[in-house]
């Protein structure tokens, strides 16, 4: 396989070498993949609570006196009592990032270190002020079903 010589002359623009391409190529996904996960959303207008019903599935996925993130939902769920549920927007008011982990009652953003109660939504730790959206959440047929009419 031949490679195309390049133009010599001053008037046609140089050429660019196969790695010179290939590094620009590989860091234009790089930077895609920052401004993703600092993003947090899934569209220009994603909503940060659910618009239809979800199925979060079993209602032991998330034990009595715990809370558990539903990342791909978008959702954190805690049972303060034996079959009451509590369901939040996991999408931090502050700057819409997702949250991405529930320790010890904590909900943490990743992307300016907010923290909210998995029990109440209450803002723990800024630069959040607002807390997290309230999301109808209910068990049905042993199953955990989340949004409106839930």
């Amino acid at each position: 396989m031949t490679t195309p010589s390049c133009p010599q002359s001053p008037a046609e623009p140089p050429c660019a070498s196969r790695r010179t391409v290939l590094r620009g190529a590989a860091l234009a996904g790089v930077a895609g993949l920052g401004a993703a996960a600092c993003g947090g959303k899934t569209g220009p207008k994603a909503s940060a609570t659910p618009t239809a019903p979800v199925d979060l599935g079993a209602v032991d996925g998330v034990p009595v006196g715990q809370a558990r993130l539903f990342r791909e939902e978008r959702l954190v769920v805690s049972q303060t009592a034996p079959g009451e549920y509590k369901a939040f927007s996991a999408v931090c008011t502050h700057a819409g990032c997702v949250a991405d982990k529930v320790e010890n009652g904590k909900v943490r953003c990743p992307c300016h270190g907010s923290e909210f109660d998995a029990n109440t939504g209450k803002v723990l730790q800024g630069p959040a002020g607002a807390p997290l959206p309230a999301v109808p959440v209910k068990a049905v047929g042993g199953k955990l079903i989340a949004g409106p009419e839930a």
